[in-house]
C-alpha cells in the first residue's frame, strides 16, 4: 500500500457510484415535493363567537328566542338544563373521571380556552332531541364532528353517574303507598304498582357478526329490547336494556333484576284488600305473553260475559300507561326513536338510560310525578342473612310465592268482582 494512501481513500469508480446515487435521491425528493400532500385542511372554529351567539339566543336575560322555543328545541326547561350543566361542570373528585374532565374549561395547545360545558351539553342534548348526526353542529356551534360525538358519549355517562341513584331507583315504602293510592283513584285497581312491557329499538349499525344474536324472525333488522315499568304519571321506575339474544318479553324478564329485592325479602310491603281478601305484595299489569305469576294481573283472552268484558277493557286501558311512557320517551328523544347508529351495546345502553333519567327529571320539573321529590326517602334498614343457606331458603320461599298461579287467579277474580261491584253500585245510584 502506498504510504500516502489511507484506508478511507476511494477510487474514481466508487466515487462515481455514490455520486449517481445522490443524484437519484435528489430527483426522488423533487418528485415527492411536486406531489400534493395528503394532510387535513385546518378549519378555524370561532368558538368564542359561537358561545356569545348561543347565549344571546337562549340564555341571556333578554334572549332572542322565548322560553317555549327553548323547550321545543332542548326538550326541557331552561332552569333544568342549566341545573344539569352546573351539576356536570361543578363536579369534583380526586381523581376526576374522564367524562367529567371532558367538560372542564382549560387552555388548549394553542393557548385558547377550550369549548365550554354549556356548548358541549347543548351539542349533546340537541343530538338526543333531534337524532341528528354529530357534524350537524359545525356551522352554529363551531364544533367538530369528533368533539360533538364525544360530547354525547361523555354527557350520557355524567347523567347516569350524577342522577341515576335518584331518578332511576326502585320505589321506597312511601313511594309504594303513593303509587298505589294514585292508581286506585285513577284506574280503580287497588295495590297496582304500575304497568310492565317491552320496547324494541332497531340497531342500524349492528356488526354483521352480532346480527344473529339480536335478530328475530318478526323483525326486519336487529333490535335490542327495553323492559320498563311505568306508573300512571309516566314515571319509569324500572328499566332493563341491552340483553343479547333473539329475545321476547319472557327471556328478558328471566334475566331482569325487577324482582331481586322481592326474592331477597327486601321489597317494601304494603298490604291491601281487594274484594275482602288481603294481599301483601303489589302487582303489575301485563299483557298476555307474561306468565301467570302472583305479581302480574293479565286480561282475559276471551271475554264470555259482560263482567269479563268490562274487566278486560279496564285492564287494557290501565295497562296503556307503559305504552304512553314509551311513546313520550321516543317522541322526546329523536335519537331513541330512529334506528341506532352506534356500534357498541354499551353506548346504546348509556343513551337509553340517560334518556330515561332525563325523562323522569322533566316530569319532576313539571310537577307531574306522583312522588314528592322534595323529601328524600330511604328504605328501612334490613340486612341480608349472613348465612348462605338461610338466604337460599328465603329466595326459594319467595320465588314460590312469586310464581304462585293460584294467587294470580284469585287476585284476578277478586279485582274483576271489585270493579264490577263498583259499576253495579254506580248504576243503582243513578
Amino acid at each position: 500500500m502506498n504510504q500516502n494512501q489511507t484506508v478511507f481513500d476511494i477510487d474514481e469508480e466508487t466515487d462515481a457510484f455514490y455520486l449517481q446515487k445522490a443524484v437519484e435521491y435528489h430527483e426522488w425528493l423533487i418528485q415527492q415535493e411536486a406531489q400534493p400532500r395528503l394532510t387535513r385542511t385546518p378549519i378555524f372554529c370561532d368558538c368564542e363567537d359561537a358561545e356569545r351567539r348561543l347565549r344571546a339566543d337562549y340564555f341571556d336575560d333578554h334572549c332572542k328566542y322565548p322560553l317555549y322555543y327553548f323547550w321545543r328545541r332542548f326538550r326541557m326547561s331552561r332552569k333544568l338544563f342549566l341545573k344539569i350543566v352546573n351539576g356536570i361542570s361543578s363536579y369534583t373528585a380526586d381523581p376526576l373521571p374522564q367524562h367529567f374532565h371532558f367538560f372542564k374549561s382549560r387552555l388548549d395547545c394553542t393557548g385558547r380556552m377550550s369549548i365550554s360545558a354549556l356548548m358541549k351539553c347543548t351539542a349533546a342534548i340537541r343530538q338526543m332531541a333531534y337524532g341528528s348526526t354529530p357534524d350537524a353542529f359545525d356551522e352554529y356551534l363551531q364544533m367538530s364532528e369528533h368533539t360533538a360525538r364525544d360530547a354525547l358519549f361523555f354527557f350520557n355517562m355524567c347523567i347516569i353517574e350524577l342522577y341515576m341513584p335518584k331518578y332511576l331507583r326502585k320505589p321506597t315504602l312511601e313511594d309504594v303507598v303513593k303509587i298505589q293510592q294514585k292508581h286506585n283513584n285513577v284506574h280503580g285497581f287497588s295495590g297496582m304498582l304500575g304497568s310492565i312491557d317491552c320496547m324494541h329499538w332497531e340497531w342500524k349499525n349492528c356488526p354483521v357478526s352480532w346480527q344473529g344474536q339480536y335478530g328475530r324472525g318478526d323483525k326486519k333488522y336487529p333490535t335490542i329490547m327495553l323492559e320498563a315499568v311505568a306508573s300512571q304519571d309516566l314515571w319509569i321506575w324500572h328499566a332493563f336494556y341491552g340483553m343479547a339474544g333473539a329475545n321476547n318479553d319472557i327471556n328478558v324478564l328471566d334475566n331482569s333484576p325487577l324482582f331481586d329485592d322481592l326474592l331477597d325479602d327486601l321489597a317494601p310491603v304494603v298490604p291491601y284488600v281487594v274484594n275482602g281478601v288481603q294481599y301483601r305484595n303489589g302487582y303489575y299489569l301485563a299483557d298476555g305473553i307474561y306468565p301467570e305469576w302472583a305479581s302480574f294481573v293479565k286480561s282475559f283472552t276471551v271475554a264470555t260475559d259482560p263482567k269479563h268484558t268490562y274487566f278486560k277493557q279496564r285492564q287494557e286501558s290501565a295497562r296503556k300507561d307503559v305504552e304512553r311512557a314509551f311513546g313520550v320517551l321516543q317522541g322526546r328523544w329523536g335519537l331513541i326513536q330512529q334506528p341506532a347508529r352506534a356500534y357498541e351495546v354499551n353506548t346504546l345502553r348509556r343513551i337509553m338510560y340517560a334518556g330515561i333519567i332525563m325523562h323522569n327529571m322533566i316530569l319532576e320539573d313539571q310537577n307531574m310525578s306522583v312522588v314528592d321529590w322534595k323529601h328524600v326517602y330511604s328504605n328501612p334498614a334490613r340486612s341480608l342473612q349472613t348465612v348462605w343457606i338461610d338466604r337460599c331458603q328465603t329466595q326459594r320461599r319467595k320465588a314460590k310465592e312469586l310464581r304462585d298461579k293460584d294467587t294470580h287467579i284469585s287476585l284476578q277474580q277478586n279485582l274483576m268482582n271489585h270493579i264490577w261491584r263498583e259499576v253495579e253500585e254506580a248504576s243503582e245510584e243513578d
